[in-house]
């Protein structure tokens, strides 16, 4: 279905990369970006791979990221013996033949230690592991547990679960909300259409490229339903998410009583609303919870010892080493293991655990496929929707609109659905 669409133009080299990124026969490179990795493991490793005679060199990219690592596959040159790959890694299924199957190195002898959905976000359509497992992000629905109890809703967050099971009663609730609180429960309607298909089985494409999201009933027209019957509602504050500065107010004045974010958000509700420290609650989000973000480690064709390469990736992605990535860099686990040895300390959420709450949660995110089909269309509904909640363009019009721009993207890029 994809044909040639994002195809990389090179000849597969049989080894090593020309010219190479490192001289030194011992010395394999990563390409990280700052944060997606604790500096203390990566420093054990600049000394020595643990179980190899090979050493680590860290290489931290900055800006476009992906633009170098694909420029660089495209050249031939210049390669990483290992890269870290963001949750966009459906960016490089069409040319997965320059990653190395994990699997054909023996990382199925570590798969059970991991969150099986997110294993599964590894696997190429073909069937080839070529991602590595690094964080996740679980998702719940954050709430100003202060605000819902003045406006005499349910506040505990065993009560605002089992009020909120479907998105009807969450919409219903924050009708509530909104007339006796004067408080919104999100800040866009985007949060409700990204969540609702993160947290569903199926997406816009199946693992052949069809057109799944065409369906009258797809998952993707009811998370758009979903999100108009939030706005017809009332229950958005129809902030846009380029004004950052307006969404943090909004938090912080309890505008907005809500959020549905995933595990790394805890943090950056507290660096954006510091002065509601202890009104924050966390409960369980509709239907069932997802996956927002979370990253992947992979190994170019061109890696000089793949076996040294994924002793490190399993060194570094042990549960142990997971845990110390949280609490350096906040990376949420992707090994249930790594929290029997973390224990939450801050009051920020109450005497409720973050935590706790969101490694019980990763147990329940469904497996789903991400198509890199999806992330030329992604935008064109996005769009269409901030068009409905900002403008007040026709719902129906703007999906129509969202269909007619996805459908001239996509045969513009080969993919016929």
């Amino acid at each position: 279905m994809l044909g040639a669409a994002g195809m990389l133009p090179l000849a597969l080299a049989g080894c090593g990369s020309d010219p190479s990124i490192s001289e030194d026969p011992d010395e394999l490179v990563l390409w990280f970006w700052d944060r997606s990795a604790s500096r203390d493991l990566l420093e054990q490793a600049s000394q020595k791979i643990p179980g190899t005679d090979r050493h680590l060199r860290a290489d931290v990219i900055g800006t476009s990221f992906d633009t170098k690592l694909r420029t660089s596959l495209a050249g031939d040159a210049y390669i990483p013996d290992i890269t870290y790959i963001n949750s966009n890694n459906a960016l490089y299924f069409t040319n997965e033949d320059l990653f190395l199957d994990l699997s054909e190195l023996g990382a199925d002898s570590v798969k059970d230690d991991f969150y099986e959905w997110k294993w599964d976000l590894g696997t190429t359509p073909s069937g080839r592991f070529c991602f590595f497992p690094l964080d996740i992000g679980p998702t719940g629905f954050f709430y100003r547990q202060d605000i819902f109890a003045e406006a005499g809703l349910p506040s505990t967050p065993e009560d605002v679960s089992a009020a909120i099971t479907t998105w009807e009663d969450w919409i219903a609730l924050g009708t509530e909300l909104k007339g006796a609180g004067d408080a919104f429960l999100v800040n866009d309607a985007l949060n409700v259409f990204e969540e609702f298909l993160n947290a569903s089985p199926e997406r816009f494409f199946d693992t052949d490229d069809k057109a799944l999201y065409l369906q009258p009933d797809s998952a993707v027209r009811q998370a758009w339903d979903t999100s108009i019957a939030a706005i017809d509602a009332g229950v958005t504050a129809k902030i846009p998410r380029e004004r950052d500065t307006d969404r943090n107010a909004a938090w912080a004045s309890g505008r907005t009583a809500g959020n549905i974010g995933a595990a790394w958000w805890a943090q950056v509700l507290q660096e954006s609303a510091p002065d509601t420290a202890g009104a924050w609650r966390l409960a369980s989000q509709p239907v069932r919870p997802g996956n927002s973000g979370g990253s992947f480690a992979a190994l170019p064709h061109t890696c000089k010892d793949p076996e040294a390469a994924l002793a490190f990736i399993t060194w570094i992605n042990s549960a142990e080493n997971q845990a110390a990535a949280y609490e350096d860099v906040q990376l949420f686990p992707s090994t249930p293991a790594s929290f029997d040895e973390l224990t939450y300390s801050g009051d920020f959420y109450g005497d409720q655990d973050p935590l706790a709450f969101f490694s019980t949660a990763a147990e329940s995110v469904p497996s789903s496929f991400i198509s890199n089909a999806e992330t030329f269309i992604m935008g064109k509904f996005v769009l269409e929707l901030s068009n409905v909640e900002t403008s007040g363009k026709d719902p129906e019009s703007a999906w129509n609109d969202a269909l007619a721009q996805a459908e001239r993207v996509l045969l513009k890029r080969g993919v016929f659905s």
